[in-house]
This record gives C-alpha cells, sequence and structure tokens, in this order.
C-alpha cells in the first residue's frame, strides 16, 4: 500500500474537498475536476512569482500621508523641508514616510549638499495613482 507524507496526504485531502466543493456548487463533476487542475496549477505558478516588491509598492502606498507625498512629488522635485512644511508635519515624520516609499521604489532621492531632493521614481507611480483614481471613480 502506497503511504503519504502528512503534508502530502493534507493535500490530497484538501483537493478532495475542493472538488467535492465545487462538485456541489456547479452541478458537474468533470467541469469541477477539469477547474479544481487549473486552479491549481495557477496557484503553483502564482507561490513560485516573488510578490514582495508588489506586496511592498501596495504596503507603501497604503497610507494617506504617503499618498499625500507622491502627490505633492508629482508636481516635481522636493527637499525634505518642504513636504515636511507642506504636510505639516515634524522631519522625523516626514523622514520615516519617506524611507518607506524610497525602500518600495516609488521614489529616489538626490542629495545636494546637505540637502535630499526628493522625486517620483518613474512615471509608472503616476499611472499607479491616477489608476487608483479611475477605479474608485467607476
Amino acid at each position: 500500500m502506497l503511504s503519504l507524507s502528512n503534508d502530502a496526504s493534507t493535500a490530497v485531502e484538501a483537493e478532495g474537498d475542493d472538488l467535492c466543493s465545487l462538485t456541489r456548487l456547479i452541478g458537474d463533476p468533470d467541469g469541477a475536476k477539469e477547474t479544481v487542475k487549473k486552479l491549481r496549477a495557477l496557484m503553483k505558478k502564482i507561490e513560485k512569482e516573488d510578490s514582495d516588491s508588489e506586496i511592498g509598492v501596495f504596503k507603501a502606498a497604503a497610507d494617506p500621508c504617503r499618498i499625500r507625498i507622491l502627490k505633492l512629488l508629482k508636481e516635481g522635485e522636493l527637499c525634505v523641508c518642504e513636504i515636511m512644511t507642506a504636510l505639516n508635519r515634524p522631519q522625523s515624520t516626514t523622514s520615516h514616510h519617506l524611507s518607506i516609499l524610497r525602500e518600495a521604489g516609488l521614489i529616489r532621492e538626490r542629495r545636494a549638499g546637505k540637502w535630499l531632493h526628493y522625486r517620483l521614481s518613474d512615471g509608472a507611480v503616476i499611472e499607479l495613482l491616477n489608476q487608483a483614481k479611475l477605479l474608485k471613480d467607476k
């Protein structure tokens, strides 16, 4: 008799449960089996992809203050003191938000003497903001 590891046994049980649930919902056992097979293959592909960068971008953009910073930078390069003045936030808070945006790849910095100037890293950031607005307006 073939013995499955605990993980493999759990996966087979989960697939059987998914198949039963989907068959019950759509009423077609063959269609359900094919759908489960396609979904499993798709999930394997998704799990192999490195989603950390995408997650980082969305996490960084999920804060209202950071969205305001991105919108400010749509108008052009600004130094930290200009950003903190516009936001009416302390330097430490502003720098923290800028650090998160920079680590996510949404902004770039340029040093000019003791000053740091920030700008959007790419036109795709503007497009991201525009698309978010379009999705909300629909």
